[in-house]
């Protein structure tokens, strides 16, 4: 498929067409662990605050306007964690697999460790067995990134019926030196 997009940073007026796109996933998988469609204010209050300090992305085309989004936000509040981000994204569910992923994900790594980032981790439901609301394509994308596993939690995540695990994958992107770089704040 062959798709002319560019990617750039989110707004809050994209809201509304972010949230059409995660609708299906609250819907429709265990892909995300939330039971109920935010509003368009909620999911406005989302990007806003994610913004503030972390890369925020869509990627869209002339013709179908967004495609899909993919962010960062703080791994853990502790400043000794300031080094690490938990990477998101979502793409319409009629393009997946067709390299949007990867090129989102490759500029929000250039992203963060452009502002001294080092650290990507990855929070995936996972199946004991594939089933129509949670495969573990999400890993086998996650693993063709370079992000390795380094933990799995068992029957934590409960929906449809069903318990799910959830696994921790990451990816070092940055040098781990006795003198890690100070965090450049771009937004806010």
């Amino acid at each position: 498929m062959d798709i002319k997009y560019t990617i750039r940073e989110a707004t809050c007026a994209d809201a509304e067409a972010l949230l059409a796109i995660y609708e299906y996933y609250v819907l429709n998988t265990a892909i995300t662990f939330e039971y109920e469609v935010p509003t368009v204010s909620e999911f406005r209050e989302r990007i806003e605050n994610i913004s503030m300090r972390f890369p925020y992305l869509v990627i869209a085309d002339k013709k179908s306007g967004i495609l899909g989004y993919a962010y960062a936000s703080s791994f853990h509040e502790r400043a000794a964690y300031q080094w690490c981000a938990e990477m998101s994204i979502y793409l319409d569910k009629n393009l997946r697999r067709a390299g949007l992923g990867r090129a989102l994900y490759t500029e929000l790594e250039r992203r963060l460790l452009n502002m001294g980032i080092l650290n990507l981790n990855a929070c995936i439901g996972y199946p004991d067995v594939p089933d129509e609301h949670l495969t573990d394509a999400s890993v086998r994308f996650h693993e063709k990134m370079g992000y390795t596993m380094v933990g799995e939690f068992h029957k934590c995540g409960f929906k449809f019926g069903k318990w799910y695990n959830m696994v921790w994958m990451e990816k070092l992107i940055g040098d781990h030196t006795d003198s890690p770089p100070e965090i450049k704040i771009t937004k806010g």
